[in-house]
């Protein structure tokens, strides 16, 4: 079991996430546009020029009879005219965090990397981006985990990359967590909750993510569900959003996260559009953004708008999000 001593340092990174003075308020919202590129023989090199926009499926977001799980779009805010294809200006800037560079602690029982200031390790210049203020990556070994410990004001999110977690709270919620699932815990006013890996053989292997909410005192809730079949024709989910759009898990903020696992020499594309901003974490493999190579660990913000083109160099799994 941690020693007490672990489990208050690991708890001081709740004071990191809610002595933030300032809550990002709820923006207006916009529908997205969000585009596959799907060309197994296809290069890096070739994808800024979108040569094969008339070749390859691209689904787009306001067609729901081809990705039943995109978001939709009114075609006031976004439309495609099949003989002219469109032309993607690719993102300028990325900021990189690789994953050597992030917070690091070997508890024995947690190996976890601190993406943003938490806890023991701070760093002024990595405090959060937008309204996301965590991104831990925890390894618990079998049979043990956190005990009751006190949340507020924060929208959390667990996402298992191997493995199973337990979870309990004070609001009578209890159930196990496993890869294909998404979790979310509302703390608000005030939460208790307990995360134990159930298993006597296997580590729990696992992306923990906080974000502020739209305003304090929210009602404590907890939802966990499904996560629809990501294959790879269709690669791409909506897992969380403000409005619940497409059967997303729903969070108290104008934050939009998709998950998406793409087979090797799968495209993505992904448009950033005005006064909007987006992080993406590379949960496995290896891929090439933009011109630069990502592996496991690494994430990166921009800005700016123009689109996201992502190339998997081998099957590869990352988590995007669309933040006002």
């Amino acid at each position: 079991m941690p020693s007490r001593r672990e489990i208050l340092g690991w708890i001081g990174g709740i004071s990191a996430g809610i002595a933030v003075p300032v809550i990002l308020g709820l923006g207006s919202k916009r529908n997205q546009s969000f585009t596959l590129s799907l060309s197994p023989t296809s290069t890096p090199s070739q994808m800024p020029e979108d040569s094969a926009s008339s070749t390859t499926p691209h689904t787009h977001s306001n067609d729901r009879s081809t990705t039943p799980n995109a978001p939709q779009e009114t075609p006031s805010s976004h439309t495609t005219n099949a003989t002219q294809p469109q032309v993607k200006i690719p993102v300028r800037h990325l900021q990189i965090r690789r994953s050597a560079e992030r917070g690091h602690f070997d508890f024995g029982w947690l190996q976890t990397h601190h993406s943003f200031s938490f806890g023991r390790y701070w760093d002024p210049k990595h405090m959060g981006f937008r309204a996301l203020r965590v991104i831990n990556e925890d390894w618990i070994r079998p049979s043990m985990g956190f005990p009751m410990h006190p949340h507020r004001d924060m929208e959390i999110i667990t996402y298992i990359l191997s493995g199973a977690l337990q979870h309990r709270d004070s609001i009578g919620n209890g159930s196990v967590i496993r890869p294909g699932e998404i979790q979310r815990m509302s703390a608000g006013r005030g939460i208790r909750h307990s995360e134990f890996n159930p298993s006597g053989l296997e580590s729990v292997h696992l992306l923990q993510i906080w974000l502020l909410p739209d305003r304090q005192g929210h009602t404590p809730s907890y939802a966990q569900q499904l996560i629809p079949q990501i294959s790879t024709p269709d690669p791409v989910r909506l897992i969380a959003s403000p409005d619940g759009q497409l059967g997303s898990i729903t969070l108290h903020q104008d934050v939009r996260l998709y998950a998406c696992h793409l087979a090797n020499q799968q495209q993505m594309h992904f448009e950033v559009r005005p006064q909007r901003h987006a992080w993406v974490q590379i949960a496995h493999g290896n891929l090439t953004v933009n011109g630069q190579v990502l592996r496991a660990g690494d994430g990166f913000s921009t800005s700016d708008n123009g689109w996201i083109m992502a190339y998997a160099n081998e099957a590869s799994e990352l988590l995007l999000f669309d933040l006002a």
